[in-house]
This record gives C-alpha cells, sequence and structure tokens, in this order.
C-alpha cells in the first residue's frame, strides 16, 4: 500500500533537515550536494532501483544491502550513507526522491540561489543562458540556476517558471490569446 503523499513529504522533510543540519554543522555541505546529484542520477537511470527502494515486498535488509552497495561504490559522504542505512532500516526509502528534492531546496536556500525552469522552443546557447540567468537574478536579487528543457511545440519563445511567477512569452501562447481574442470579437 502506497503512503499518502502528505506523510511521504513529512518524512522527507524530517531526514532531509536532519542531514542537513548534521552537514552544514560539519561543513559538508558541498559533499552533500555532490552526493545529492549522485543520487539523484542514479535515481533517474535506473528503473530497478526506483522499484526497489519503492517496493513494500522488498526486504529491509535487502534494501539495506543495495544502499550500502550504492552508498560504498558512489563513494558517497559518510553522512549521506549513514542516513541512507537509517532509512532502510526504518523502511522508509520510499521517501528518497522526496528526501532529494528537500534537500536541494535546503542547499540551495543556503547558497542564495533559487532555480528557474525554463522551457524553450529550441535549445538555449550558453550566452542566451548566463544572459537569461543575469536577468532573471536582477529581478530576483539570488543566484539563478536554470532546469532548462525543450519544447517545440511552443514554435517560439520561452516559458520561465521561478518560484510562484510564471513568464510566458512563447508563440504558441501569443497565438492562443489572438485566437482566444477573434473569437469575443466574432
Amino acid at each position: 500500500m502506497a503512503e499518502p503523499a502528505s506523510i511521504s513529504q513529512g518524512i522527507a522533510a524530517r531526514y532531509a533537515t536532519a542531514l542537513f543540519d548534521l552537514a552544514k554543522e560539519a561543513g559538508a555541505l558541498p559533499a552533500l550536494e555532490a552526493d545529492i546529484a549522485t543520487l539523484e542520477a542514479a535515481l533517474d537511470v535506473s528503473p530497478e532501483l526506483r522499484e526497489v527502494l519503492a517496493s513494500p515486498v522488498v526486504a529491509r535488509a535487502e534494501q539495506g544491502a543495495v544502499v550500502a552497495a550504492i552508498a560504498d561504490k558512489a563513494g558517497l559522504a559518510g553522512l549521506t550513507a549513514n542516513t541512507l542505512r537509517l532509512m532502510a532500516e526504518r523502511r522508509r526509502l520510499f521517501a528518497l526522491p522526496q528526501v532529494l528534492a528537500k534537500l536541494s531546496a535546503l542547499v540551495a536556500e543556503e547558497k542564495g540561489e533559487v532555480t528557474a525552469e525554463v522551457t524553450a522552443a529550441t535549445a538555449l546557447s550558453a550566452e542566451q543562458s548566463q544572459k537569461l540567468a543575469e536577468t532573471l537574478a536582477a529581478r530576483v536579487g539570488k543566484t539563478v540556476k536554470l532546469n532548462t528543457t525543450v519544447d517545440e511545440s511552443l514554435i517560439g519563445g520561452l516559458v520561465v517558471k521561478l518560484g510562484s511567477t510564471m513568464i510566458d512569452t512563447s508563440v504558441r501562447a501569443k497565438l492562443a490569446s489572438l485566437q482566444n481574442a477573434m473569437k469575443e470579437v466574432g
């Protein structure tokens, strides 16, 4: 039986906050940031890993062995490896993706960064990405990291989501707006 989303979020927040506080106290935030990226990449490329971590059928010992092997092979920091082992013992590995997302947010906040979700009609050049990041940084007063995806259905332009703000300059949105205006007239 799957856990309700609110319970998963609560569990994830507690583990993430505890790990973040310990890493900050130990001066190990750069190592934690590297571990987060490593674990996110492992979850992205391995559906089998996601299945083992989320499955209630897989025994605790087996989940513990899997995370121990991953920690050793990936060279994860001691704090991260111990947290994964504790999560395996307590049958909380199903919340690992949420833990990683919360940790990423905590590290970014500590560094004074925000992440902007950018969807573009074509891939942005390095110069375009840099200019966009600088423009957004001037607007929000923090360093902005871009998470860029390409969606050719936009035809042209960008859709930028920064926190609760969305800026849609896509041709698709402009055409939809024009179509709605024409319906109102006719």
